[in-house]
C-alpha cells in the first residue's frame, strides 16, 4: 500500500527506536498486525528486548541532561517543526491509523489534526510556562514560584487513539523540558512506528541528540512492568482500562512518582423535558456509534424524562437503522468494526448479561456475516433499555452499546442517576432550562471531569484540559494549565537585605 512505503513501514519492522536510531532485536517475537478493516494482514513488528528498553534509559537520561537546558521557546521550536512534518504526512497518517485500528477515515483523519494542534498548542506554550510572585512577609525578601523540567516521561496509550493520546502528552513534556518514552498498545504497533518516523526526520534535521522521543514496543508483562517501577521515570501518562490503572497506581506510588491516569469512562447524558431532541440526536447517535463505541469519552447511558422517553426511543431506533456499517476507509460508512475478536465477544457477552438482568434489546447486538464483513469484527450497534444498578450498566463494555434508562421528576433525579457511578469521564445534559444546565455544572451536579451542555460527551476540545474523576483516574493531560503535572514546582526566596529575618517572628541569636 503505497500510504505504508511513504511512512516507512516495512513487511517488517523493530520495535524500539531512541529517535533515529532502531534497535535489531528479533528475538522477542514479532507481532503479525492484520486489519479489523479486511482481515488482512499488513505488517509485523519484532518486539523490544529488556536490554533494548536499559539502553533506551540510559539514552533518555542523557538527552534529559542536554533537553533541560535548551530555552523552551526554543524547545516550541522543535515541536512546531513536528507540526509541519505531521501536516505534510496527515493523509497517510490518518489513513493508516484508520485501517490498523479500525475507526472512520474521518475520525483518522481528526487523531492526526489533534496532534497538529496540540503542536500549536504547545508552541504557544513554551512562552508560557509561568510562575507566580508573592508577598513576602519579611522585609527585603522576594518569594516566588517556578516550574522546572521534570525528566523522562513514560507514556503508555491505548489502542482507540494510537496516535494522538501520545502526542498530547508528548508535545507537551517536550516544551517542558522533558525527554519521553512510548509504550504504545501493541495492538496498533504500526501507527507509533509511522508517528516516530516522521519525529525522526525533525530529530536528525536538527542535529539532536537520541532520545528525546524514544519508543519501545514490547511485552506489558516486562517492558510495560520496568516502566511502572522505573524510579528514573518520575512521571507516567497511562491510558487504559480501570484495572490496569489501579494496578499501575499502586505501583508508582510506592515508588513516589507522579502519574497521570486516564481510565474507564461510563458515561451519561441527561434529557430533561425542555431538551432539544433535534439537537440531542445526531449528538447521541455520533456519541454512541463512533469509533464503534470504543472511546474512553462514549455515550453510554442516556438518561431520559419519562415524558419525553417514548419519543426519543422511537428516533433513536430510526436513526440506527440508517447506519451504514462498513469499510471505514469509506466515508459513506458511520461504523466499522471492533479492534478484534476478543472485543466482538465482550460485545455479545454484555448483550447476554444485561438481558438477564431484566434489560431488553430493542434494536441491533448481532455481528454481522458476509461480504464487507470478512474479518469477523462487525456489530451491529445496540439500544438496550435498562435500569442504572444492573451491574453490566455499572461496567465499563468498549463496544456500541447504549443504555436507555428512564427517571421522572426534576432534574435532581437524573443526575443522582447520573452519579450513580464509579466511573467520572465526560457528561452531558440536553435542556434549554438555564436553571437546570445549570444545576448541572454547579457542585451538585455532574461528578465528572467533563461536564457539557448541549453537545454530547464525544470530541472534548484539546484547548481544555481532558480527564476524569472517581475511577477514571484523576489526571488532566492537553490543554488548559495541564502542563504543570510534566514539571517539577518550586518555590524560591531571595533575601536582598543585609539582615536574616526569620518566619513568622522567630527569634534566634548567636
Amino acid at each position: 500500500m503505497e500510504f505504508l512505503d511513504k511512512l516507512g513501514i516495512k513487511e517488517n519492522n523493530f520495535g524500539s527506536s531512541t529517535g533515529s536510531e532502531w534497535f535489531k532485536t528479533t528475538s522477542e517475537g514479532e507481532l503479525k498486525i492484520s486489519s479489523p478493516v479486511d482481515g488482512k494482514y499488513i505488517a509485523s513488528v519484532y518486539q523490544a528486548s529488556e536490554k533494548d528498553y536499559e539502553q533506551i534509559i540510559a539514552k533518555a537520561k542523557e538527552a534529559f541532561l542536554y533537553w533541560r537546558k535548551v530555552p523552551a521557546p526554543k524547545r516550541g521550536e522543535i515541536v512546531r517543526q513536528i507540526g509541519l512534518k505531521l501536516r505534510e504526512f496527515k493523509p497517510e497518517l490518518g489513513r493508516l491509523v484508520s485501517y490498523e485500528m479500525g475507526k472512520s477515515l474521518q475520525e483518522g483523519l481528526g487523531e492526526v489534526q489533534e496532534m497538529i494542534d496540540i503542536c500549536d498548542i504547545a508552541v504557544g506554550q513554551s512562552r508560557q510556562l509561568y510562575g507566580f510572585t508573592m508577598a513576602s512577609e519579611r522585609p527585603n525578601h522576594r518569594m516566588y514560584d517556578q516550574y522546572l523540567p521534570l525528566g523522562i516521561v513514560g507514556i503508555i496509550t491505548s489502542f482507540n487513539f494510537p496516535v494522538a493520546v501520545f502526542a498530547w502528552n508528548a508535545m507537551i513534556a517536550a516544551v517542558c523540558g522533558d525527554v519521553c518514552l512510548w509504550k504504545p498498545s501493541s495492538k496498533v504497533p504500526l501507527s507509533a512506528i509511522a508517528v516516530q518516523n516522521i519525529i525522526s526526520d525533525v530529530i536528525k534535521e536538527n542535529n539532536l541528540p537520541e532520545g528525546i522521543f524514544s519508543l519501545v514496543i514490547g511485552r506489558g508483562a516486562t517492558i510495560g512492568e520496568k516502566l511502572l517501577n522505573n524510579s528514573n521515570i518520575p512521571l507516567i501518562s497511562l491510558t487504559g482500562s480501570t484495572e490496569v490503572g489501579k494496578h499501575a497506581g499502586e505501583v508508582i506510588a510506592k515508588r513516589f512518582g507522579k502519574a497521570i491516569l486516564e481510565l474507564g469512562g461510563n458515561n451519561g447524558i441527561i434529557l430533561t423535558e425542555n431538551a432539544d431532541l433535534k439537537l440531542a440526536l445526531p449528538a447521541l447517535v455520533f456519541g454512541a456509534v463512533g469509533t464503534c463505541g470504543q472511546r474512553c469519552t462514549t455515550t453510554r447511558r442516556l438518561i431520559i424524562h419519562d415524558s419525553i422517553y417514548e419519543k426519543l426511543k422511537e428516533s433513536l431506533v430510526k436513526a440506527y437503522q440508517g447506519l451504514k456499517i462498513g469499510d471505514p476507509l469509506d466515508e459513506k460508512n458511520h461504523v466499522g468494526p471492533l479492534i478484534d475478536k476478543k472485543a466482538v465477544e465482550m460485545f455479545v457477552s454484555a448483550l447476554e448479561k444485561v438481558k438477564k438482568e431484566g434489560g431488553k434489546v430493542i434494536f441491533g447486538g448481532e455481528v454481522l456475516v458476509g461480504k464487507g464483513y470478512e474479518s469477523g469484527c462487525y456489530v451491529r450497534p445496540a439500544i438496550v433499555e435498562a435500569e442504572n444498578h444492573y451491574t453490566i450498566v455499572q461496567e465499563e463494555t468498549f463496544a456500541p452499546i447504549l443504555y436507555l434508562i428512564k427517571y421522572s421528576g426534576d432534574v435532581t433525579n437524573a443526575i443522582k442517576l447520573h452519579n450513580g457511578v464509579v466511573q467520572g469521564l465526560s457528561s452531558s445534559i440536553f435542556t434549554n432550562n438555564m436553571r437546570e444546565a445549570e444545576q448541572f455544572l454547579s457542585a451538585e451536579g455532574s461528578d465528572c471531569g467533563i461536564a457539557n451542555v448541549n453537545i454530547g460527551t464525544s470530541g472534548a476540545e484539546i484547548g481544555g484540559a481532558f480527564g476524569g474523576e472517581k475511577q477514571t483516574g484523576g489526571g488532566r493531560e492537553s490543554g488548559s494549565d495541564a502542563w504543570k503535572a510534566y514539571m517539577r514546582r518550586q518555590t524560591n526566596t531571595i533575601n536582598f537585605g543585609n539582615d536574616l529575618p526569620l518566619a513568622q517572628g522567630i527569634k534566634f541569636e548567636i
